[in-house]
């Protein structure tokens, strides 16, 4: 059965435009590649390449293969053989006046029910396709989830060192005011406790990348993870598609396509329940040879099961029942998936918004507003706290803007997954919608 929506590869494609800048910085030697160096691209291919949950579906491939040529075989024959009136008492006394009969029985089927197996089976081995690729678009959201967490706990890291140097700044200068006698020795003291905490979120975020790194790399079961990630920009908010359009492609997600595949399921073993209704029909045949006279002759029979409409209908009612509840369900997973998607694109232009204003508006004029705080203090026309609490306002601010970006990536690859196409435009250019 063809599959309905894009390839993996095309997934990828359009979460390694999600990250733009996820490719490695150049290096002055082209043909030297770090082997330490992971990109997005290559997490996705370990994953595909080792994760159990995918491999699982080939094994039950396997399985459902195997029963499809299990539904295809006909009843089988039976051989036979009876013995009568033997080792009586009288004229039956030992084998004098046994009969001997050798049959050969079968059942003939009726109703079309090896086709009605058939198409079970095939339908089963079918849907299965669907199955795993909403298994891989799950693992590819997860594992971009997880490289998306590494590069931001990263990002808190370069946050925290620049904030560790405005903070030594601060204490350079609180101590040279300090020597001169032009203020208390209690701003030095409070300006190296703001240092310390500024070099603890330091070493918090490198525990956090740490940790990230290690959840990332049991994706493919790599215990000891000595990769460094390429270079990634999670402030790269790229352009994304009305949601209009994002609704017309959920239309076609992997998970709502298996409701397709189990109503051709349903529908199967609809089928094969009425098949039931037509009784089948038991047949022998056989030769028998007559002890007594020493004769041969030939014997045979036919039967019929009686009652086999009646006794078919409550598996007939099941199965429509099955087949009722599963369109119930598909409109309630259509809501759903919905719901979700329209949640996920307001979450998406908010944090988008937060951060395009936070970079155009905000950051450049705390930056502004920092130094000549700096300037201001140095020449004593300011106090010491002004000029760390706008340090402390600048650091919030960026990491503000960097929670907001990981909000905006991470909407952005529940969208993706939700969709499983590859629709996203580049930063900053208009959003738009791409053919599969």
């Amino acid at each position: 059965m063809p599959v309905r929506f894009a390839a993996p590869a095309a997934w990828i494609v359009a979460c390694a435009i999600a990250f733009p800048a996820m490719a490695a910085e150049p290096d002055p030697d082209p043909d030297h590649v770090p082997a330490s160096l992971l990109t997005l691209d290559d997490a996705f291919a370990r994953v595909a390449q080792t994760h159990p949950d995918l491999r699982l579906m080939g094994a039950r491939s396997e399985v459902l293969l195997a029963e499809r040529d299990q539904a295809t075989l006909k009843p089988a024959l039976r051989a036979g053989l009876e013995i009568e009136n033997a080792l009586g008492t009288g004229a039956t006394r030992g084998f004098d006046a046994a009969e001997v009969t050798l049959t050969l029985a079968g059942v003939l089927e009726r109703g079309g029910k090896l086709d009605a197996r058939r198409t079970l089976a095939q339908s089963r081995i079918d849907a299965l396709s669907v199955q795993r690729e909403a298994q891989r678009l799950d693992l590819l959201a997860e594992t971009a989830r997880r490289y998306l967490a590494v590069a931001v706990a990263r990002d808190q890291g370069d946050i925290g060192r620049i904030d560790v140097e405005q903070r030594r700044r601060t204490v350079a200068a609180a101590r040279q005011r300090f020597d001169a006698g032009a203020s208390p020795e209690s701003v030095v003291l409070t300006a190296e406790a703001a240092l310390a905490r500024a070099e603890l979120a330091v070493e918090r975020a490198a525990q956090q990348e740490q940790a990230a790194r290690q959840h990332l790399a049991a994706l493919w079961g790599e215990r000891d993870p000595a990769f460094q990630l390429a270079a990634v920009d999670p402030l790269s908010i790229p352009a994304l598609a009305d949601l209009s359009e994002l609704t017309g492609w959920l239309e076609r997600t992997p998970e709502l396509a298996r409701f397709t595949d189990e109503q051709r399921i349903a529908e199967a073993r609809l089928q094969l329940a009425r098949t039931a209704a037509t009784p089948d029909l038991d047949w022998q045949l056989g030769v028998r040879r007559l002890q007594e006279s020493d004769d041969t002759a030939l014997v045979g029979s036919v039967s019929l099961p009686l009652g086999a409409s009646r006794r078919a209908q409550p598996e007939i009612r099941a199965a429509e029942a099955e087949l009722a509840v599963l369109g119930l369900e598909r409109e309630s997973r259509g809501i759903s998936l919905y719901a979700t998607l329209v949640e996920a694109h307001g979450r998406y232009r908010v944090a988008q918004r937060e951060v395009q204003r936070t970079a155009q508006d905000v950051l450049p004029r705390l930056a502004r507003a920092e130094r000549a705080a700096e300037r201001a203090y140095r020449a004593g026309a300011i106090s010491y706290l002004e000029w760390a609490q706008l340090q402390s306002e600048r650091t919030a601010t960026q990491r503000q803007q960097l929670d907001a970006a990981l909000e905006a990536q991470a909407a952005l690859i529940e969208i993706q997954r939700l969709t499983g196409q590859p629709f996203v435009a580049g930063a900053g250019a208009p959003a738009q919608g791409t053919t599969p």
